[in-house]
C-alpha cells in the first residue's frame, strides 16, 4: 500500500514531462543542466526529478555526486545564481532527489555554454529551449520603471494586422511595416511590456497576439 509521501511523488511523474517537470536519470555534466536551471527560473520555475528515468520510471540516486553536481551548475554555470530548494522522497527503497527552481524575481538567469557564452533558455512544453533576443528585451523591459511609448504609423499598422490575423512574429512585423529589424523588436517589446499584445514561443518562434483584454477601438481608432 502507498504511504502519502509516495502517492504525492508517483502523482507528480504520472504527469509525464511538462513546463514544470523535468524527469533526469543522473546528473553527469554540470554545465548542461545549467539550462533547465536557466529555462526553469526564466519560465514558471519548475522541478528537476533526478533519479527518474524518462519514461517515468523510478531508479533513485545510488550516491551524493549529484548534489554537487547541481550545486556546481549554480554555482559556476548560472549567472546570476539561480535559487533552488532539494528534497529527497523515498519510494519503494529508492531516493528520489527534487531540485525545485525558484521563478526569477526581476533578472534573467543565463546558463554558460560549452564555449564559456552566457546564454538564456525558457521553458516550452517539455523542452528547454535557447530564448529569442527579443524575449531577453521583453524580460529586461519588464522590470524597467516605466516605458516611453510612442505611438506611429507602425503601431497602428501592427495593432490593425493582429486585429485582422490575430497573430504575428517579428520577421511578418518588420516586411509589412518596412522597418528594421531593431526597430521592430523595440515596438514589440514595448508594447509587450505595457501588455497591450500577448506572446508566446511556438515552434521555436515569438509569436504575439493581441491581449484579449485590450480594445483597439478604445486606444487608438476612436
Amino acid at each position: 500500500m502507498q504511504n502519502d509521501i509516495e502517492k504525492q511523488l508517483l502523482d507528480k511523474i504520472s504527469k509525464g514531462e511538462n513546463i514544470y517537470t523535468d524527469f533526469k536519470f543522473e546528473i553527469s555534466d554540470s554545465r548542461k543542466i545549467s539550462r533547465s536551471i536557466s529555462a526553469f527560473a526564466n519560465t514558471l520555475g519548475g522541478s528537476l526529478l533526478v533519479g527518474v528515468k524518462d519514461n517515468g520510471r523510478i531508479a533513485g540516486i545510488k550516491s551524493d555526486e549529484e548534489y554537487y553536481m547541481i550545486q556546481g551548475a549554480v554555482s559556476m554555470y548560472t549567472r546570476p545564481k539561480a535559487v533552488i530548494e532539494y528534497k529527497i522522497w523515498q519510494v519503494k527503497g529508492k531516493k528520489v532527489l527534487e531540485v525545485i527552481v525558484s521563478k526569477s524575481s526581476g533578472k534573467v538567469i543565463y546558463a554558460q555554454d560549452e564555449n564559456q557564452n552566457w546564454k538564456a533558455y525558457v521553458r516550452v512544453h517539455d523542452q528547454n529551449q535557447l530564448a529569442p533576443v527579443l524575449l531577453e528585451k521583453i524580460w529586461k523591459k519588464k522590470n524597467t520603471k516605466g516605458i516611453l511609448l510612442k505611438y506611429s504609423v507602425a503601431e497602428s499598422i501592427l495593432l490593425q494586422h493582429l486585429a485582422k490575423n490575430k497573430v504575428t512574429d517579428q520577421t511578418e512585423f518588420k516586411k509589412i511595416a518596412t522597418l528594421s529589424d531593431k526597430e521592430a523588436d523595440e515596438i514589440l517589446s514595448d508594447l509587450a511590456t505595457i501588455n497591450v499584445v500577448d506572446h508566446k514561443m511556438v515552434n521555436g518562434k515569438l509569436i504575439f497576439r493581441l491581449n484579449p483584454g485590450f480594445k483597439l477601438d478604445d486606444y487608438f481608432l476612436g
